[in-house]
């Protein structure tokens, strides 16, 4: 597992671990998530618990990342958990440590993003590649 922290919006390899107030967020969501939900999926996720960034097309170039925590990743898509609520449908660049340590900014497109707890979004982004460093 890769842990990684952000300083002055850029991604580093320094570990810090995932805020007990997310990581709280996250358990929630896996206890409520029912086999059926799983077996729907076409590909399966695995567990990826990491910090990452995004940046939509849509924002400024001035326009800082937001901020978001991995739950689970597979070549084709991520899921996440953030502060923010991000739009539905649109484009961006996910800035990502892969389990080696190298950052890697891979263009995604954002399929959901719906509260699931006060203040905190569940959502998830396919990539618009496949992504085969994140096969287990």
């Amino acid at each position: 597992m890769v842990l990684t922290e952000f300083k002055d919006d850029v991604l580093t390899d320094q570990p810090e671990p995932i805020p007990a107030e997310v990581a709280m967020v996250m358990s929630a969501l896996e206890a409520g998530t029912t086999s059926e939900h799983l077996e729907s999926r076409r590909m399966r996720r695995f567990s990826y618990r990491t910090a990452g960034q995004i940046r939509l097309f849509r924002d400024g170039p001035t326009t800082p990342g937001r901020l978001l925590y991995t739950r689970d990743i597979n070549r084709r898509g991520v899921g996440f958990v953030t502060a923010h609520r991000l739009p539905l449908g649109y484009g961006g660049v996910l800035q990502l440590a892969d389990e080696n340590g190298r950052t890697t900014d891979v263009h995604c497109t954002l399929l959901r993003c719906r509260e699931a707890a006060p203040g905190w979004f569940e959502g998830s982004a396919v990539f618009n590649r496949d992504q085969p460093q994140f096969d287990r």
